[in-house]
């Protein structure tokens, strides 16, 4: 019985920079992508059953560069639609809903093509991949299963396997690049390792503080 295995993408100039980042399809930065590079011989060693990613293109780079040649797009891995705070802060939220907390109020509506999800749509989403990856988790003879999305996703997909609310997701702080570890504890889902990183740390050059709780 394998393990499932959750890779966070690397970074990119919004999750840099704390912008709440669904749909906007940026590329990695080149420390996104040392972070995706260093997982690479983390993962060489691993007996991998399947591998599936978010259709976002800063999440099929980690995959490729960490040596997930085998990767499938899944679309259910996209990351939350933050509706109306595509782009936005959470500091820059605030300042309009003091009180505002993503994983209890989600977000504001956006558009027709991106309207915003709720975190029981997250939830439900999240449900699905784990259903559709439980049988790969209950074989016997099968190995790891490999996930590389997003944060918010992430976190709340570790909730739901937990058997968790979708809000529990709050507790999961998880960095780009970073890779986690779920498996079994006498039948019962557990955390064996979170929030890993195998790369480097960047230049120390001083940066914005950001509220881990909320950042993309």
């Amino acid at each position: 019985m394998g393990e499932l295995l959750l890779l966070r993408h690397g970074e990119t100039e919004w999750s840099l920079s704390g912008r709440h980042t669904s749909y906007t399809d940026l590329p990695l930065t080149g420390h996104g992508e040392r972070q995706a590079a260093a997982l690479a011989p983390v993962l060489a060693n691993r007996d991998i059953a399947l591998v599936l990613t978010s259709p976002l293109h800063r999440a099929v780079r980690t995959a490729r560069l960490a040596g997930l040649a085998d990767a499938h797009p899944d679309y259910d891995l996209h990351e939350w639609d933050y509706g109306g705070y595509e782009g936005i802060t959470t500091a820059e939220i605030l300042r309009d809903r003091p009180d505002w907390n993503l994983w209890i109020d989600g977000v504001a509506p956006g558009s027709v093509e991106h309207p915003g999800e709720s975190p029981d749509q997250i939830g439900a989403r999240a449900d699905r991949v784990l259903g559709h990856i439980d049988p790969f988790l209950t074989a016997e003879a099968t190995g790891d299963v490999i996930l590389v999305a997003h944060a918010h996703f992430l976190r709340v997909l570790t909730a739901r396997r937990l058997g968790l609310p979708p809000a529990a997701g709050s507790l999961f702080a998880l960095d780009t690049g970073a890779l986690s570890r779920l498996g079994t504890e006498y039948g019962r889902p557990v955390i064996r390792a979170w929030n890993a990183s195998a790369a480097p740390l960047p230049s120390l050059i001083p940066t914005p503080h950001l509220d881990r709780n909320n950042a993309p």
